[in-house]
């Protein structure tokens, strides 16, 4: 796990690889071949010796590599490879990729089970192949303009190309307003993009164009293609869990365990723990409930020291009664992106307590919710559905008497987005379910005259809506998980997940996005993944096996903070300072009367906006931390 970073004719005011030294502590390199530079910051996971380190060449030179992530199915490649008379000097990962790609080409990547991002010069035939995996785990930003391109894992080593554009995409602020995080391609700048979960871009060096290339598995979503009975499929995910833990444990460095005591992360302890019975696992949890009261947390401490204890594993506990405010600006720093969510806090807390105890590797249940169905809205889906018998100019009629109720109250709050887009089209009310603003045309009233007339044909919901075309053959239910998968996790999830748990050089795994793990449950039928309103049915059964059923059959809590509490009292000044009027008016990207509007609203608890107003701070956080020009 580690930073990379390269570039076609372009040059650096200074050394790329600084802003990605918390990425890969343990060494870092570069080359210079031409006008194609690549760059490597390496945290030391297989093979802790300095065979590992990158940029890597091949024996005969031809290719040139540099590689963020890891390949758990590589000792099994490898045999393949050294049956055809490749000859290796290191245990790396690293080293198998390598010649894997030099006897297949961009075809290896359809043998790779791992979470990668990695680039790839071939010397011979000038062209640089820059890669991400399928489920986006790993991070990788592309700048191009013009006849340049620049590659990098994070943003901010971006900002050092000499000449660098630094315009916004306002386009991305739509969606940043909408969801609180960005689906998709855009960024807050409008020449960086994210690379595709899925996809490779093939660079000719000598005139910098751009083929791309689609590696996405290609039966990823074949729904009811097993017709297996439910205790088939119980057997099937149980061995594919299992291979999968097992996979991941593959490290010589130090690794430990997320553990909320919720099912997800008690799950794959209690996997670990049946296949290694001796070893005494660090794992660490958070406690949260104290000051999460009334914001719909429950204290998940009791049941991750009762794991812990039935287990026979050693149990960190971390406080997370912290200073929010003074944390917020150095977790959207990490991020390179705004993201109306403090969940991210907790990750850099918990890799901060892993990493002074010597642990690089911290395993967590990431994932589960996406391809199982663990949040209410795939449960609020379920019931949506019955009510779509009715007429929809009923349930317009009666969304619209919903909507005038005050937002007392959480479960007000819940009722009114659940019902928020009833008589819309199906698209409409699925990605409803993402979205945190009253309407989806909504978040373009936050904005100012000169930029709203600059993306008034902008459509948050376009990426969405493309997505949920591409999986249109599949139930409701799996069309949401697919649009889960490919947008909320990559763009949400994993990003704070690895931003900041690399951010002090810890790898966080992710054993519920194997590769053969998620290429069976997306075959799965809706009605394993929740039945009678029991939310990740299937994995609840297979979870009987390993954990006592008050953990399992309890009901779902969050990973994050008091957002509400916070945002009435201790991010009051913050508000004050960073959402006034004079400010805004400099800017000149925001509506401040009707932000004013939002923050009068919620003050009086006649509205809920209290996660749109964080999502306004981190935007601001961003503009007020990164170099920037209006378009």
């Amino acid at each position: 796990m580690c930073g990379i970073v390269g570039s076609v004719n372009l040059k650096w005011k200074e050394n790329p690889l600084r802003t990605l030294s918390h990425r890969g502590p343990d060494s870092e390199g570069s080359i210079i071949v031409k006008n194609v530079f690549l760059g490597h910051t390496r945290l030391s996971i297989q093979d802790l010796s300095s065979l590992g380190n990158q940029p890597m060449y091949s024996n005969d030179k031809r290719f040139i590599i540099t590689f963020n992530g890891e390949i758990y199915n590589h000792w099994e490649i490898r045999k393949v490879l050294l049956k055809k008379g490749y000859e290796f000097i290191s245990d790396s990962d690293t080293e198998t990729l390598l010649y894997s790609w030099s006897e297949w080409g961009p075809d290896s990547i359809k043998k790779l089970n791992g979470i990668f991002a990695f680039a790839i010069y071939d010397t011979k035939i000038n062209k640089l192949y820059i890669t991400r995996d399928n489920f986006g785990v790993k991070p990788l930003y592309i700048y191009r303009k013009k006849n340049t391109i620049a590659f990098s894992s994070e943003i901010k080593t971006l900002l050092g190309i000499k000449n660098f554009d630094f315009s916004i995409d306002y386009k991305s602020i739509l969606n940043y307003l909408t969801f609180l995080w960005s689906p998709g391609s855009q960024t807050m700048y409008a020449h960086v993009k994210k690379l595709t979960p899925g996809s490779t871009i093939e660079v000719d060096i000598d005139s910098v164009s751009i083929k791309t290339i689609d590696h996405k598995y290609e039966d990823e979503n074949i729904e009811n293609e097993f017709i297996y009975t439910e205790k088939q499929w119980i057997k099937e995910v149980d061995t594919a869990l299992n291979k999968a833990v097992e996979r991941q444990m593959l490290s010589d460095a130090p690794l430990g365990f997320f553990l909320s005591g919720g099912l997800d992360s008690s799950l794959l302890v209690s996997i670990a723990k049946a296949q290694f019975p001796n070893e005494k696992f660090e794992c660490f949890t958070i406690d949260q409930y104290r000051d999460s009261i009334g914001e719909g947390f429950l204290d998940d401490l009791p049941y991750a020291k009762k794991i812990a204890k039935n287990l026979d594993v050693s149990l960190n506990i971390i406080d997370n009664r912290h200073n929010w405010i003074k944390d917020f600006d150095k977790m959207i720093w990490y991020l390179d992106e705004p993201q109306g969510d403090l969940a991210p806090i907790n990750v850099i807390r918990i890799s901060e307590i892993a990493k002074s105890m010597g642990i690089k590797v911290l395993i967590g249940g990431t994932g589960g919710d996406d391809i199982f169905s663990g949040y209410r809205r795939h449960q609020a889906l379920a019931i949506n559905q019955k009510f779509m018998l009715l007429p929809k100019s009923i349930l317009k009629l009666f969304s619209e008497m919903i909507a005038l109720l005050p937002s007392s109250s959480k479960n007000i709050s819940r009722l009114k987005k659940f019902s928020r887009d009833w008589g819309e089209d199906s698209k409409n009310q699925i990605l409803g379910y993402f979205n945190w603003l009253p309407t989806n045309k909504f978040a373009h009233c936050l904005l100012s005259e000169e930029v709203k007339n600059e993306v008034i044909n902008f459509d948050p919901y376009t990426f969405g809506k493309s997505l949920l075309d591409e999986y249109s053959n599949l139930s409701s239910l799996n069309q949401m998980l697919m649009l889960e998968q490919k947008s909320f996790l990559v763009d949400h999830n994993l990003n704070y997940t690895d931003k900041l748990s690399m951010s002090v050089g810890v790898e966080a795994r992710v054993p519920f996005l194997d590769k053969e793990l998620v290429n069976i449950v997306n075959k799965m039928p809706a009605q394993y993944k929740v039945r009678r309103n029991t939310a990740k049915y299937i994995l609840k059964k297979v979870a009987e096996k390993y954990l006592p059923k008050d953990v399992i059959y309890r009901s779902k809590t969050g990973f994050g903070a008091p957002i509400r509490k916070l945002i009435s009292i201790d991010f009051e000044k913050r508000i004050m300072n960073s959402l006034n009027e004079s400010k805004l008016a400099e800017q000149g990207i925001f509506n401040y009367s009707e932000i004013n509007r939002m923050i009068k609203l919620n003050k009086s608890k006649k509205e809920d906006f209290s996660h749109n107003i964080l999502g306004l701070l981190s935007i601001q956080s961003w503009l007020e931390q990164f170099p920037w020009k209006k378009s």
